[in-house]
């Protein structure tokens, strides 16, 4: 396996803002492997957004490490596009304009694709390429702040909620252009969202924010099959594995739980939904967390077992 493979990879990692009297991020440990594209959700205030500016180096956090592509956020930036919330644009340049800053901007790493700019700006021709940014959509400048990000042509993707402006018509634009994204050029996405059933059809992998801290992580499928949803004419006893949450069910109960073996006594077991997962762990921050293989840092120890061999081939 390589070791580097990792598109972020966080130890301890937290972040306290002078203001706050407690961490917004505290003791968060994972791994996202490359080529993925990653569900980031969470209720607001739950650190998501700190996590991007992060990952993006436009923070430097306040305990723990974060490598992102395998070095600092600050090394790697130009292998990163970041598109924040509030799509900060320059309001007196056209939009053709903006693309062109963007590719001057770009210059230097050679990594500019016009094409593939225009290709989410103009693609369903609502948008004037001599339009000033300040006469645009809020939907329209999410466009064209995810033109910029398309044309960088980034190995790292991160999008601070891209699908709250988007009419319809323009979310399945932006769904089709990012998995093609990730099977084309391999690139690696972490999308920030509310909207989880579109992100269940787009990403396959997942990380679920609560409280500052990380609830669930790994791939889409792998988490879902972890959870089953139980119901019964009584409560889950010992040997039904972790309770996350159990609520009545007219006369009897039903109960979502991570099994740890063979489930006992005569319930009803069915697989639960993704939006009764993520709420679940939501609503109930004192569940433990979960994280497949996939999703756990590499022990150092095994890091720097594995380099020399890396090296030598």
């Amino acid at each position: 396996m390589n070791y580097d493979a990792s598109a972020l990879e966080a130890t301890g990692l937290g972040m306290t803002y002078t203001r706050h009297r407690k961490a917004v991020l505290a003791d968060c440990s994972f791994r996202l492997p490359q080529g993925r594209i990653c569900a980031l959700v969470g209720p607001n205030g739950a650190g998501k957004t700190t996590l991007l500016r992060l990952a993006a180096g436009l923070l430097r956090p306040t305990a723990g490490a974060l490598t992102v592509l395998g070095r600092t956020p600050a090394e790697a930036r130009e292998r990163i596009a970041y598109v924040a919330q509030s799509k900060p644009l320059h309001p007196h340049l056209s939009v053709a304009g903006t693309l062109r800053y963007g590719a001057e901007l770009n210059r230097r790493s050679g990594r500019w694709d016009q094409q593939a700019a225009e290709r989410i700006a103009y693609g369903d021709g609502s948008i004037d390429p001599g339009a000033k940014i300040r006469t645009l959509s809020g939907g329209q400048r999410t466009r064209v702040a995810l033109a910029l990000a398309f044309g960088k042509r980034a190995e790292l993707l991160l999008i601070d909620e891209p699908m709250a402006d988007l009419d319809p018509l323009a979310r399945q634009q932006l769904t089709g252009a990012l998995m093609s994204s990730a099977v084309e050029d391999g690139t690696t996405i972490v999308m920030s969202s509310h909207v989880i059933p579109e992100l269940e059809g787009t990403c396959d992998f997942l990380f679920l924010i609560a409280d500052g801290r990380l609830r669930l992580g790994g791939g889409f499928e792998e988490v879902m099959a972890a959870h089953t949803l139980l119901t019964g004419a009584a409560a889950p006893g010992p040997g039904c594995g972790t309770v996350i949450e159990q609520r009545p069910a007219g006369r009897g109960c039903t109960a979502l739980v991570r099994p740890d073996g063979d489930r006992p006594g005569d319930w009803l077991a069915e697989r639960p939904t993704t939006e009764e997962v993520l709420l679940a762990h939501i609503r109930n921050t004192q569940a433990p967390p979960f994280l497949t293989e996939s999703a756990r840092p590499v022990p150092r120890q095994r890091q720097q077992s594995a380099r020399p061999q890396e090296n030598a081939a």
